[in-house]
């Protein structure tokens, strides 16, 4: 039977809760947290009840009504998730679990299967000087939170898996700190324009909106009332250079929920997207509807090819606030990534080097310019003349990007994608779960990881979760489309294939053209298979000259292998001998 953990690991483990980038909580959860954890260890964990945890935490009155203020049973509900959140991700190898079940709030505390207690815990107590203040005065009079002793901290280390998960998460040096010369959105309180029933729902879907949307990297989220607009001649100019505000309100009529959002463009006040949500009351948990409106808002409005990231235009430096000249790399690379074309390669590669030069700390451009090093060598996309290849570069950019910020959805799905061309699948794969379980809404690594794990021989999941990417995100790149397009046809499901082949139509892009090729030749369309052919020659003229040693860079399975090759003689290309 596993020892208990001991009162200094429990406080170890809780700072290193409350510390992580992970448990991205407003400060009155992390009180929520420390309370009900000190409580517990003073052994007055049959006192925590809803009553005490409002006037304690949430500097409610003695006169607090717990059958009508349902402020505690809600804010549990959201730690509740926050916990499981971080224990998916941050603290997937941490040695003391804790939880706390529902029907109550004291937390069950124990040792994860496996990991011995420390020996003999010293006494390195001192409390953290410069904790934030999350709990109320009366209660920050008998608690504190401790340092972690030596000792835990070796045994945290030797419950940590040696996995290229715990390489993404080190720090090597604690002074360094994610860049921010990303876009900047506000975010304002929605408006309740209803009675004391619309307050709460205005309050949960703001909050929800603000975690969901702190997990898309690419943006600096700021939670404020709406800046005040200042008229100068035909334009509306404001102090603190806002970029762009988010808003919205909400309305309650008979037991029916309305709930409006607008994006605005912060130095003009024009609305560049809009979104009404409604909702019926009656059977529904509340906690579901708000969780559901501020993720349809956020992925909407923050995810890529979404209403901030969307490169409408050719010129997409027409599409950014002024003063925004890393907002235009960035869209540039997912105009890049729509439609992946060599001079688009070189003008993004070229603008997000310049980024990361003046930004070395910015992870999300060591991110990105890491796809565009790669692409150097399995696209044949300007290469540079540099000792090292474009992949060994791209290795570099991906694990700065991740070591700069490990919680960056973009860094890890980068870091990914050059581990899996770099033959390590295995090593690919767990970063690639580690990322969307910090961010399941970013439908940009749901297609990413879903396509490594239908190469990797996992079909099923994988079809599934592409196909699931393109339905949530009506904007998603084509590439991903063509993706899904090489996979039926792989398996023999030449009607999939057909049908998404179709719906990709990258014109400028290659690599489109060898799959059409293969899956219209298939399908006994000479004409099309013709076109194809010529087109894809036209672009990369010595590409079967060393075919079998480009399908191996992709990390093709030699069942595979043969299965494309086979498709690229009967299509018609040039395949020269190849042994197996």
């Amino acid at each position: 039977m596993q020892q208990p953990p001991e009162a200094q690991e429990v406080r170890g483990q809780l700072a290193r809760i409350i510390t992580s980038p992970e448990f991205n909580v407003p400060e009155r959860l992390r009180g929520f947290l420390t309370f009900v954890v000190e409580e517990t260890l003073a052994g007055h964990g049959d006192r925590i009840k809803a009553y005490s945890v409002a006037i304690e935490v949430f500097g409610r009155t003695q006169d607090f009504d717990v059958q009508n203020d349902p402020v505690v049973r809600i804010e549990a509900a959201r730690l509740r998730r926050a916990l499981e959140r971080y224990y998916l991700t941050g603290g997937r190898d941490d040695p003391i679990l804790i939880d706390i079940p529902k029907g109550g709030y004291t937390p069950k505390i124990h040792r994860r299967e496996g990991c011995a207690a420390a020996p003999d815990p010293v006494a390195a107590t001192a409390p953290i000087q410069d904790a934030k203040p999350i709990i109320s005065e009366r209660f920050k009079q008998r608690t504190f939170v401790s340092r972690t002793s030596t000792m835990i901290a070796a045994l945290l280390l030797l419950c940590v898996a040696a996995s290229v998960g715990a390489v993404v998460a080190h720090r090597p040096d604690a002074a360094i700190e994610r860049g921010n010369p990303e876009v900047t959105l506000f975010v304002s309180p929605f408006a309740n324009l209803s009675g004391t029933e619309g307050a709460l729902y205005a309050a949960g879907i703001s909050d929800e909106l603000l975690n969901q949307l702190a997990r898309f990297r690419e943006l600096r989220v700021i939670s404020r009332e709406r800046p005040k607009l200042v008229s100068l001649g035909p334009q509306l100019l404001q102090p603190d250079a806002v970029q762009y505000l988010l808003e919205g309100s909400v309305r309650l009529v008979d037991k029916r929920l309305r709930v409006s959002s607008r994006l605005l463009n912060g130095q003009t006040a024009e609305i560049i997207w809009n979104e009404v949500h409604e909702r019926d009351l009656q059977g529904a948990e509340r906690l579901d509807i708000e969780a559901d409106i501020a993720t349809k808002v956020a992925v909407a409005v923050a995810q890529p090819y979404g209403a901030i990231f969307s490169p409408t235009s050719r010129d997409v430096s027409a599409r950014a606030p002024a003063g925004t000249d890393t907002y235009v790399c960035v869209l540039r690379f997912y105009q890049y990534r729509r439609e992946p074309t060599l001079e688009e390669h070189r003008v993004t590669r070229d603008c997000l080097s310049k980024t990361v030069a003046q930004n070395p700390s910015y992870s999300t451009g060591w991110a990105m310019l890491a796809y565009l090093y790669l692409d150097e060598d399995r696209l044949g996309f300007n290469r540079q003349q540099q000792p090292l290849a474009g992949k060994v570069r791209a290795r570099e950019a991906a694990e700065r990007a991740a070591r700069l910020d490990p919680s960056n959805v973009r860094a890890l799905q980068a870091l990914m994608v050059v581990l899996f061309y770099s033959k390590e699948p295995e090593a690919a794969l767990k970063i690639g779960e580690r990322a969307l379980a910090l961010n399941p809404n970013d439908t940009e690594i749901l297609a990413e990881y879903g396509s490594r794990l239908a190469q990797s021989g996992n079909r099923a999941r994988g079809l599934a979760m592409i196909e699931e990417a393109i339905e949530r995100n009506p904007n998603q790149t084509r590439y991903f489309i063509a993706i899904l397009a090489q996979n039926y046809y792989l398996i023999g499901n030449n009607e999939r294939a057909l049908y998404w082949i179709r719906r990709a139509n990258m014109s400028k892009f290659a690599n489109y053209y060898l799959t059409a090729a293969l899956i219209f030749a298939r399908a006994h369309l000479e004409e099309e298979t013709k076109a194809s052919v010529r087109e894809f020659l036209k672009m990369r003229p010595h590409f079967f000259e060393n075919f079998d040693e480009e399908l191996a860079m992709r990390n093709f399975n030699t069942q595979d292998r043969l299965i494309l090759i086979e498709g690229a003689r009967r299509a018609g290309f040039p395949v020269g001998a190849i042994d197996y």
